[in-house]
């Protein structure tokens, strides 16, 4: 039997919530022995933190993602970490995430201004509770880069599903970031994925299957069961067995949650 680690997923998106007790079991027969269900704003975050309590191989990410700032605002802005803080109270949350900069449909000034508000008030929020960050960072990632270097991650990071260069890996490695890898590696045509795996570290990698989207294998609803065949890729990118690349895996999830499996 495998071990296979989902280092982030949406088991609190509702095209995969109802059917949850058979996702989990279908990811376990495939040998999944950890998952984190990431929230994306407040009340995605309370499920997680639920769900995780209904599975012992589940673990809980809270935060607000950049395209559901708009949810919210500057005036309310201390509430929704006063909030944030309270449920990443909870022992089996692990992470906050998932926040960061999203720029691909958003044109307008002042959102991207409150996203950045929201992005660094979650990192200084991390750096209170002693957690590491899951960061999503689309078409931003000089913007992310920037508020990084400033606000510095004093208890890890992740690039959830990197999208960047293999160049822009080795400027955030600087700052001894993650990058976790999903779906669109397996994808054919996704070249720069596949570089950027191959210039990351092999201690600073991570599998993802961002489930219920990105599915590896063109299901149409992606589930952590396929996070099989991101591994598979990743090893045979990276030229190295199933057991082997395994084994990084799960040491880095151990190493970068602060988890033992």
């Amino acid at each position: 039997m495998r071990r296979l680690v989902d280092t982030h997923m949406h088991l609190n998106d509702e095209a995969l919530y109802e059917n949850r007790a058979e996702i989990v079991k279908r990811a376990r027969e495939a040998g999944v022995i950890f998952m984190l269900t990431v929230g994306w704003n407040l009340k995605s975050s309370e499920m997680a933190i639920e769900i995780a309590q209904e599975f012992p191989e589940i673990y809980a990410a809270v935060g607000i993602h950049p395209e559901n700032v708009k949810e919210y605002s500057i005036d309310n802005i201390d509430s929704v970490i006063q909030r944030l803080r309270t449920l990443a109270t909870c022992e089996k949350v692990l992470a906050i995430g998932e926040i960061g900069l999203d720029y691909h449909w958003e044109k307008d000034e002042e959102t991207k201004k409150l996203q950045k508000q929201f992005f660094i008030s979650q990192i200084e929020l991390a750096n209170e509770l002693g957690l590491p960050l899951s960061i999503h960072a689309r078409d931003a990632l000089n913007d992310t880069l920037e508020i990084l270097k400033t606000y510095r991650p004093n208890h890890g990071a992740v690039l959830h599903c990197y999208s960047g260069s293999p160049e822009m890996v080795k400027e955030f490695s600087k700052l001894d970031l993650y990058f976790g890898f999903d779906g669109p590696l397996c994808y054919k045509k996704a070249v720069a994925p596949k570089e950027s795996l191959k210039t990351a570290s092999l201690n600073r990698i991570l599998s993802e299957t961002d489930s219920p989207y990105l599915s590896p294998n063109w299901q149409r609803v992606n589930e952590p069961n396929a996070v099989m065949h991101i591994a598979d890729k990743m090893g045979e990118l990276l030229g190295k067995s199933s057991s082997e690349i395994d084994a990084i895996l799960v040491k880095n999830t151990e190493n970068f949650f602060h988890v033992k499996l």
